[in-house]
């Protein structure tokens, strides 16, 4: 099985739960598994991590949807009551934020039914993912938020390996900082591949599964 460490803490009260080995996601082969389990099911560390982010966009940014991706939506929650909150300086004070999930096409291609269009239409859309790691899925939900007519606000994320996709940057809690050694490679240059080392599972932002 894969073992998970705690990271120090560095700020706030959640730590970085990663676990190192080789590891497959179905864009690229990574040397560190983040496990962001507990952070998104578990509500205090997810009230936690929502009051991390919202300095990022609290004073400045003016948010109608967060577009809540890799299972986040528990903290896409806490993080719109945050923005929410009575505050002098919060621009988002006692608006109303919708929270969404997008649903994936058999092209895995995000798509939104009829019903959830409107949250999207003429309105400043959040990205909040899990991690962004290579910066293609971030990539596909900017595309999603432009074809359904809706603005992008910001991107963040609980754990980043990128500064920026496109011209947005990726506000996170953790970054290559806390994790300077993290890697992604293409599979056909990976060096643990090449080296003939067998992965140790395949990983995604849900989980992994051990081979």
């Amino acid at each position: 099985m894969i073992e998970i460490t705690s990271l120090p803490v560095t700020r706030g009260n959640v730590p970085l739960r990663v676990a190192r080995g080789h590891f497959a996601t179905n864009h690229s082969h990574i040397n560190y598994y983040i496990d962001i389990t507990q952070q998104k099911t578990k509500l205090s560390e997810a009230k936690d991590i929502a009051r991390q982010l919202v300095t990022h966009f609290k004073t400045g940014t003016i948010i109608d949807t967060i577009l809540c991706l890799d299972g986040m939506s528990v903290i896409g929650t806490c993080l719109a009551e945050e923005l929410t909150s009575h505050g002098f300086r919060n621009v988002n004070n006692q608006s109303e934020i919708f929270v969404v999930e997008p649903e994936f096409n058999a092209n895995s291609q995000m798509i939104f039914r009829d019903n959830i269009q409107p949250m999207l239409r003429n309105r400043r859309v959040l990205v909040l993912m899990a991690s962004v790691t290579t910066g293609f899925t971030a990539k596909r939900s900017l595309e999603a938020i432009g074809y359904y007519g809706g603005e992008v606000a910001g991107i963040a994320a609980l754990y980043s390996a990128v500064e920026k996709v496109g011209d947005y940057e990726i506000r996170s809690v953790y970054n290559l900082s806390d994790l300077p050694d993290y890697a992604s490679y293409d599979s056909w240059d990976c060096p643990y591949c090449k080296k003939g080392r067998r992965l140790d599972a395949l990983v995604n932002s849900y989980g992994y599964s051990w081979l």
